[in-house]
């Protein structure tokens, strides 16, 4: 088919041409003596990114789930309790990974299209006198369903309740798109991937650690994921094993491109043109699987199809006839559910596009949609965004 194809998942995301052009270089020696002058700068940078000045951001070759197996190895300890909750296929994902590694795992299962149940956290923490809640873990945005969840609040949930447990964090998918403050919220693991947020190929698994959770360290096994020997590259420049230099890179790029854009501007950004999608489905008139605005992804839209039609044969139907990516419906959600990515390097007219060519194939496939509908809910939207910021510049 003509063209290129159309990416609109969650991720992996598009590669900005400036990334693209940094991954494109010759192999190098990773032991050279100039290669810590690339490195330590690079990851003091991402400390800037994840907001953190006491903790340290430790990047393994691997994905987004090899940083959540990182932060539980080497933390905890063979039967410890963690507490999480189960509402989409992530967080499942990340319980089901905790009970595979020996932990014991307090699973509060909630409605798909809702998040974190900070109160019901807040009282199983109460509850915990004798602390033996050793970690709590928050999916702070759940890409199945399109959930984002208030990581500060957990924090303060812990702290009201006098509770020691480390706060862990799946941030792969909002970490370089979303509002994410680490040392203000109290994190002590923070986990991001480089195919989302940071605009890369899928590769890398880069990890915010706490000083309390560098200093907390679990008996259980590891090797490859070992934190300590990972942290002596922020002071040596050189990796305990062969590192992904080409997306090492790519990151080097990215993390330039997202420093000078301002994090507050990203998370802005990405408010504009997630609010957008979203006036576009109400345009259309269907519904977000996100159960109430409180809980609206600001990085992926899941939209639920009316009764009757499949939105895996949807998706098909898009990707077969008009080369337009979106994203499944997952487990639970599976063919009632289409996902729309929105994030990384993204701007209005690519949010347009994909809007654009979603009415299209709907129509196409047969769903009652009025064409045009969407479109114009988010270019009024798009308008109005743009005149208050000119207003406010003044």
């Amino acid at each position: 088919m003509p063209g290129r194809n159309a990416l609109f998942i969650p991720g992996p995301t598009n590669v900005p041409e400036r990334v693209r052009q940094a991954l494109n270089i010759p192999m190098e020696d990773q032991r050279a003596p100039d290669f810590p002058d690339f490195v330590r700068p690079l990851l003091a940078d991402l400390k800037r990114v994840f907001r953190t000045e006491s903790g340290e951001v430790l990047v393994f070759p691997g994905s987004g789930t090899a940083g959540w197996e990182a932060a539980l190895t080497n933390t905890l300890s063979p039967g410890d309790r963690v507490l999480a909750a189960r509402f989409g296929v992530f967080s499942d994902l990340w319980v089901q990974m905790c009970e595979r590694l020996g932990f014991q795992v307090e699973a509060v299962d909630r409605p798909w299209g809702t998040g974190v149940p900070v109160e019901l956290f807040a009282e199983r923490l109460a509850a915990d006198k004798g602390h033996s809640i050793k970690a709590v873990l928050v999916t702070h945005n759940e890409t199945a369903t399109g959930v984002t969840s208030d990581v500060a609040a957990v924090r303060r949930a812990l702290d009201a309740a006098g509770h020691p447990a480390l706060l862990m964090v799946d941030g792969v998918s909002s970490i370089g798109s979303l509002e994410f403050r680490m040392d203000d919220w109290g994190v002590d693991l923070a986990v991001a991937g480089s195919q989302k947020g940071f605009m890369l190929p899928t590769g890398l698994a880069i990890v915010g650690v706490s000083r309390r959770a560098l200093e907390q360290i679990g008996t259980s096994r590891r090797c490859y994921l070992d934190f300590a020997a990972m942290a002596r590259s922020v002071t040596t420049g050189h990796f305990p094993y062969t590192p992904a230099t080409t997306l090492l890179r790519g990151l080097r790029a990215a993390v330039d491109l997202l420093l000078e854009e301002g994090l507050d501007e990203v998370a802005n950004r990405h408010y504009r043109l997630g609010e957008a999608v979203r006036r576009a489905v109400a345009g259309w008139g269907f519904r977000l699987c996100a159960q109430a605005p409180k809980w609206h992804s600001d990085t992926v839209s899941a939209v639920v199809l009316p009764e009757g039609f499949d939105s895996t044969a949807f998706a098909r139907h898009a990707y077969e006839n008009f080369n337009l990516s979106f994203g499944l419906g997952l487990a639970k959600v599976a063919g009632r559910v289409f996902r729309i990515g929105h994030l990384g390097d993204l701007n209005e007219w690519m949010v347009l596009s994909a809007l654009a060519g979603a009415e299209l194939a709907l129509a196409d496939f047969g769903v009652p949609v009025e064409l045009g509908s969407g479109v114009a809910a988010a270019q009024r939207w798009l308008l109005e965004q743009r005149a208050a910021l000119a207003a406010a510049a003044e």
